[in-house]
C-alpha cells in the first residue's frame, strides 16, 4: 500500500485529492494538512509520497520541502502548482523535489504519478516541463551539469535517457536487459558525474540534452521497487 500525505492550505483541494486517490486500491491518503503542520504531520505518519502545494499563505512550499528533505527518511515530494510558469519551480527542483504536477491534472494521471513517485522515479507534468527546464538550466551550475553528459559512457547515456522518461530502476532494468543492482550502480554513477544531482534534475538534463524523444510524465511503475 502506498501511503500519501497531502499538504495544501485549501481544505477543498485536500478533500478533492483525497477523493481522487481514494479510488485506487493500492493508495491510502494517511494525512492531509496545511503548510504549518506539514513537517510534524509527515514525521508522525511516515508517508511514501507527499503532494505539496508550492504556494501557501502560512508557510511557502519551498520552506516545507527543505524541511522534509532534512528528515531521516524523507518521502518523495511532488510539488503542486496552479501555474504552468511558476518562478518557484526551479528553486523546488534544486531543493530536491521529486516531481511537479498541475492541480488540474487528470485524475487517472494523478494516480499514475503517485505510483511512479512511490517507485522512486520522477514525475514532470508536460504543462510545467518548459518552466522547470528553463529555470533550472539558466543557472551556471546546471549548464555545467548538462555539458557533463558528454563525459558519460554510451550505456550511462542510455540510462540517463530512461531517467528522462521518468522510469524507475526496475523498468530501466527490464528495458536494458540488466540486473536491477547493475542499473542501480549505473544510476548512481550517472547522478555523480552530473554533479551529484537527483533523479528529477537528471531528467531535466536529459531532456535539455535531447536524449528524451517522448516524455512520459506519469509512466506507470510498480508500487514497490526502485531507488529514491
Amino acid at each position: 500500500m502506498i501511503r500519501v500525505a497531502v499538504v495544501d492550505d485549501e481544505q477543498l483541494v485536500r478533500s478533492g485529492l483525497r477523493m481522487i486517490l481514494g479510488t485506487a486500491q493500492d493508495i491510502e491518503v494517511v494525512a492531509d494538512c496545511g503548510g504549518g503542520a506539514a513537517v510534524d504531520t509527515v514525521r508522525g505518519c511516515a508517508p511514501d509520497v507527499v503532494l505539496l502545494d508550492i504556494r501557501m499563505p502560512d508557510v511557502d512550499g519551498l520552506t516545507v520541502l527543505r524541511a522534509l528533505r532534512r528528515l531521516p527518511h524523507p518521502p518523495a515530494v511532488a510539488m503542486l502548482t496552479t501555474f504552468d510558469a511558476d518562478e518557484y519551480l526551479a528553486a523546488a527542483l534544486r531543493a530536491g523535489a521529486s516531481g511537479f504536477l498541475l492541480k488540474d491534472t487528470d485524475p487517472e494521471q494523478l494516480v499514475r504519478a503517485v505510483r511512479t513517485l512511490a517507485a522512486g522515479a520522477s514525475v514532470l507534468d508536460p504543462g510545467v516541463t518548459r518552466a522547470v527546464i528553463g529555470g533550472y538550466l539558466a543557472a551556471e551550475a546546471e549548464t555545467t551539469a548538462a555539458s557533463a553528459v558528454q563525459a558519460l559512457t554510451p550505456r550511462e547515456r542510455e540510462v540517463l535517457a530512461h531517467l528522462g522518461a521518468g522510469l524507475a530502476n526496475p523498468q530501466i532494468a527490464e528495458r536494458m536487459g540488466l540486473a536491477p543492482s547493475t542499473v542501480k550502480d549505473h544510476v548512481r554513477a550517472v547522478l555523480g558525474k552530473l554533479g551529484g544531482v537527483n533523479r528529477v534534475q537528471a531528467a531535466v538534463v536529459a531532456d535539455r540534452a535531447g536524449l528524451v524523444a517522448t516524455r512520459h510524465p506519469a509512466d506507470a511503475a510498480p508500487p514497490n521497487g526502485g531507488a529514491r
